[in-house]
């Protein structure tokens, strides 16, 4: 089967809601990722064959294909490059690189983008299902999926507090690990580990503009009193707006081709996606897929967790990656290795390619060989993507 080939993975530094990226259209947020991709790649626009974008909210400015629009918008790609608009919830770009490989894989194409888009500010989380009831069209809810699961509401909040019960985390554990989410993003903003993987952004701002460089969501002063002191979401639950993802401005994007485009275009990998998995689980719990979605990627690659030198785990709630951490006996040390998103920031449709992105430089800058990277989505569905570093 051949090959697929990751030639290099941008993204742009996280903006906080109402935050530096605001004011930035997400068609036009979008189009920075690709653009700035296909210049650092050098290959020519026109043998890009298709742009697959993840988004999760496709409503207001992110409606009527967003990246279609985004390639139309873009400065570098014609006219005539094709894209689709995916959603596989906060695995949606995951899923958009996995979609990429295959078609490499498969023989039927030789150079794809895989790309996010997710604007939290000007596309709040939750307007594609208010809009729906609002105008009376219905509730994703159906007869039948009520008569399956009679009287639940699916809840990532509920599911994640679920998913501390059954692995018996404490707040403590919870606040502990996301200072060190800050720690770790904060060490490795000042050393510029994300120097080549973030996309400048020329913003407006009061004095004039500015590029935007340096993730917005991190708290460098960040200590454990502090975080500690945040208040439940609710009483009987462990978790607090400090342990969990932060809503994030982004996009990114990933170029992934065949050997034959690498000989064609004169173009150097970074890495070979060594195996794409997905599973599905309970709807209910949810969050914890990643952890049985590991076991079959690792199973299926014919590998141990020990073999994994760097692990991306997307850090929506800090029970996430701390149960996986103890289900799968991973080295504590090579996880989230600069940071997470509780201080990064989780930009839905983008962060799939925005972690391979930290992935695939992270294993480069280390000299390490192999990454894996997992991530919830909702409705109990995980992606597992591994990568050999070249």
């Amino acid at each position: 089967m051949p090959a697929a080939y990751i030639v290099d993975a941008v993204r742009t530094a996280g903006g906080k809601r109402g935050g530096r990226l605001a004011g930035v259209h997400p068609v036009d947020l979008a189009a920075k990722s690709l653009d700035a991709l296909v210049k650092r790649t050098g290959v020519d626009p026109a043998a890009v064959e298709d742009v697959i974008m993840g988004c999760v909210m496709q409503a207001g400015e992110q409606s009527f294909q967003v990246g279609r629009n985004a390639v139309l918008a873009s400065k570098t790609l014609p006219e005539s490059t094709p894209a689709v608009t995916i959603d596989r919830q906060c695995g949606s770009s995951q899923q958009a690189i996995q979609f990429a490989a295959q078609a490499i894989m498969s023989g039927t194409q030789d150079v794809v983008i895989a790309s996010g888009i997710e604007s939290m500010s000007r596309v709040p989380m939750g307007s594609t299902g208010s809009f729906h009831m609002k105008e009376g069209l219905g509730h994703y809810k159906s007869p039948g999926l009520e008569e399956k699961y009679p009287d639940v509401m699916w809840s990532q909040f509920v599911g994640a507090e679920m998913v501390a019960k059954k692995h018996d985390l404490s707040k403590d554990q919870l606040d502990e690990f996301s200072l060190e989410s800050h720690r770790k993003a904060a060490r490795a903003t000042k050393a510029g580990a994300f120097d080549k993987e973030i996309v400048p952004v020329e913003i407006e701002t009061a004095d004039g503009e500015e590029m935007h460089t340096v993730d917005e969501g991190i708290r460098f002063d960040a200590s454990l009193e502090g975080i500690a002191s945040v208040k439940k979401l609710s009483e009987e639950g462990v978790i607090t707006a400090a342990s969990a993802s932060q809503i994030c401005d982004g996009s990114s994007a990933v170029l992934i081709v065949s050997e034959e485009a690498l000989k064609a275009h004169g173009l150097t990998p970074m890495a070979r996606i060594h195996n794409i998995t997905v599973t599905a689980g309970d709807p209910v719990i949810m969050l914890e897929e990643p952890l049985f979605a590991t076991d079959r990627a690792l199973k299926r690659a014919g590998m141990s967790i020990g073999d994994i030198d760097l692990y991306e785990v997307n850090e929506a709630f800090a029970p996430v990656p701390l149960a996986w951490l103890k289900h799968t006996g991973a080295d504590p040390e090579r996880l989230n290795v600069n940071g997470g998103a509780i201080a990064l920031g989780h930009p839905l449709g983008a962060s799939g390619t925005k972690l391979m992105a930290t992935l695939v430089h992270a294993l480069k800058a280390r000299g390490k060989k192999y990454g894996l990277q997992t991530m919830c989505e909702g409705g109990g569905v995980a992606n597992v993507t591994i990568v050999e570093a070249l």
